[in-house]
């Protein structure tokens, strides 16, 4: 009879020890998710023809806390009440300015402190002015100045003016899906 308590024992300390373990992975993944990476998806044309809708991307949120934004990095920035984006949770654009310069969109091209700016990934689009209050703009220390690839439709820092760090929510890491485009956007 005392094989069969100890037996119901082992039994019971086995039980425990799993859920021990599947709790650990539970929180792991939950502090992953919460402060290292997440998963975004891409909706909409703005950042065309870099990134289409559907895309599935990895966004990796330590830099942000480390003050690592550089120039050109793609981010997703937490959208709610931006003007021009009600509904809508984040968005996903491409660092033009830092903190401390002064952006200029005019003739069609975009000037960080008086020099145009090279911008391969735009494939020959002009970059039309916006609102003409963000259209030449000198950025505080806390702000970022934010345009989609695609210029002809995206809902920028043209329209809503500089964006604050604390509105950053990663840089975007890696496209895993599709799989014929993975790789870093």
């Amino acid at each position: 009879m005392t094989e069969n308590k100890g037996g119901k024992h082992t039994v019971l300390r086995e039980v425990l020890d799993w859920l021990r373990h599947i709790l650990i992975a539970v929180l792991i993944g939950l502090l992953l998710v919460v402060f290292v990476v997440q998963r975004n998806e891409v909706i909409g044309s703005s950042m065309e023809p870099t990134l289409h809708t559907g895309d599935q991307l990895i966004v990796e949120k330590v830099s942000k806390l480390v003050g690592a934004i550089h120039y050109g990095d793609i981010v997703t920035i937490d959208a709610q009440g931006l003007p021009g984006h009600v509904g809508e949770k984040n968005i996903i654009k491409r660092v033009i300015g830092l903190g401390g310069d002064r952006i200029e969109v005019k003739e069609g091209k975009v000037f960080r402190n008086g020099v145009a700016l090279v911008e391969p990934y735009i494939h020959g689009l002009a970059t039309l002015e916006g609102d003409p209050a963000y259209s030449t703009v000198t950025l505080a220390e806390n702000e970022i100045y934010v345009l989609g690839d695609n210029r002809e439709v995206s809902l920028d820092s043209r329209r809503f003016g500089p964006v604050t760090r604390d509105r950053v929510i990663g840089h975007v890491l890696l496209r895993f899906y599709p799989l014929n485009e993975f790789g870093t956007p």
